[in-house]
């Protein structure tokens, strides 16, 4: 994957950064002020629209905002990259022997089986504190179109930038494959700040991470998410 790389997408902004270790800190400090912007945006939408508006759609605003600051950073760091380094696309299709068609229905049955066996490690854990069960609830049983945006479409599509397109093609390129897949679901885990999203995530990052290491596809491993993410949604209204 290694040389000049022209990908015809918003993904070719970011051929040319390819996090190292310290790089990690960085997009987390730009990660965690993503949150904070994040959370100004959703007082001042609640305190503009009401609590019980803001409560059903801020995430539509708040979500994306987390995820922005280190976009552009990431950004600014590939094109300055890109007048004298090569670089390592952020998506290619590696699907050979099975074909395109054929890798995308095996990881969708692949991932929600796993995400069965990640419900039951899960199930072993103490009990969820009753106010996170609270805002989880609120992620997957508010209105259905919101919840389906966020949870389908924004965090398969920015959680798999971050922690495949950036930290795990970084990892590759300066540790071992076994070593880089952790890494990354660690980081996956640790994004999701509470152990009870941490340890399921951690599994799935690490399927994800073996899918992108094998495929070099970041729309595989976003579908994939989706997949789990949609799956989790729609038995969360069937309930």
């Amino acid at each position: 994957m290694a040389g000049k790389v022209h990908n015809y997408s918003f993904l070719k902004n970011y051929n040319y950064y390819i996090p190292t270790v310290a790089d990690l800190f960085i997009l987390l400090v730009w990660f965690i002020l993503g949150i904070l912007v994040g959370n100004v945006v959703t007082i001042a939408f609640t305190a503009i629209a009401g609590q019980d508006v803001a409560l059903e759609y801020s995430m539509l605003i708040a979500y994306p905002m987390m995820f922005i600051p280190p976009m552009i950073y990431a950004a600014s760091k590939s094109h300055s990259n890109s007048m004298n380094r090569n670089g390592i696309k952020m998506d290619s299709n590696n699907f050979a022997p099975k074909g395109g068609l054929i890798c995308v229905i095996l990881v969708i049955l692949g991932t929600i089986s796993f995400s069965f066996c990640a419900d039951a490690v899960t199930a072993i854990m103490p009990p969820m504190p009753a106010w996170l069960e609270d805002v989880l609830k609120g992620m997957t049983q508010g209105t259905v179109w919101v919840n389906f945006i966020c949870v389908s479409i924004y965090a398969p599509l920015f959680e798999e930038w971050l922690c495949r397109g950036m930290i795990l093609r970084g990892m590759l390129k300066k540790s071992s494959p076994a070593v880089a897949i952790i890494i990354s679901a660690a980081f996956f885990a640790l994004i999701h700040m509470n152990p009870w999203q941490a340890v399921p995530a951690f599994m799935l990052g690490c399927v994800f991470g073996y899918v992108y290491y094998r495929t070099g596809s970041i729309k595989l491993t976003m579908l994939m998410h989706c997949a789990n993410n949609t799956f989790a949604l729609v038995l969360s209204n069937i309930d």
